[in-house]
């Protein structure tokens, strides 16, 4: 499992904690819906559960060890897509940062053959999203952590991706983690549900 144990953040220790003593787990083939408003902390965490941050106290482990350096098994697909890409790389070299392209993979999230030679700025937003996607699942993914990844994007983007992301999900039973504002979204996707950002109506 993915699991943290007494995580706190806080961006300056002087001052007050982000979040503090937060435990969570994730089972393979498990969807965890962890809602909540903006600016609580939500894509925080997640950065420390992908090993972007390191918590001030506490720990993360995957499978009771900590996250290895180099290729991490656990992945975090971020709201907007184009601050996970390098403006610089066309689509094929973004996709070969993840390993071997998989044309099965890219197929069922309606990649083109005729993106691989764009850049990030020619496309829209719901296909770079994909592009971030099947670069992550082309890895030695375990875990995944969808932060708003479909916020942005119109009704119908949306349905597709997590369409063909579910079809993923269940056939290699790998492990989510999904923030969202969205009720509704978590309500349908997720078998669980963790309240660790409340909204404080300020």
């Amino acid at each position: 499992m993915l699991e943290c144990r007494g995580i706190t953040f806080s961006y300056d220790k002087n001052h007050k904690k982000l979040f503090q003593d937060i435990d969570l787990k994730i089972n393979p083939g498990e969807i965890v819906g962890m809602p909540g408003p903006s600016g609580q902390g939500k894509s925080t965490l997640a950065k420390v559960l992908s090993g972007y941050l390191q918590p001030q106290v506490g720990t993360v482990l995957v499978d009771g060890s900590p996250l290895p350096a180099g290729k991490n098994p656990v992945q975090l697909i971020f709201q907007n897509p184009e601050h996970a890409v390098n403006p610089h790389w066309n689509v094929r070299k973004i996709l070969n940062e993840g390993g071997i392209i998989n044309p099965e993979l890219s197929k069922n999230f309606g990649i083109q053959n005729f993106w691989l030679d764009r850049f990030p700025h020619e496309l829209s937003g719901g296909e770079l999203q994909r592009i971030c996607l099947v670069r992550a699942l082309c890895s030695n993914l375990r875990y995944l952590i969808c932060d708003e990844i479909t916020s942005m994007l119109d009704a119908l983007t949306q349905a597709g991706i997590w369409h063909s992301l579910l079809q993923e999900i269940e056939k290699r039973q790998l492990g989510v983690l999904v923030i969202s504002h969205d009720n509704a979204l978590i309500a349908r996707l997720c078998s669980r549900v963790v309240h660790f950002f409340e909204d404080t109506g300020k």
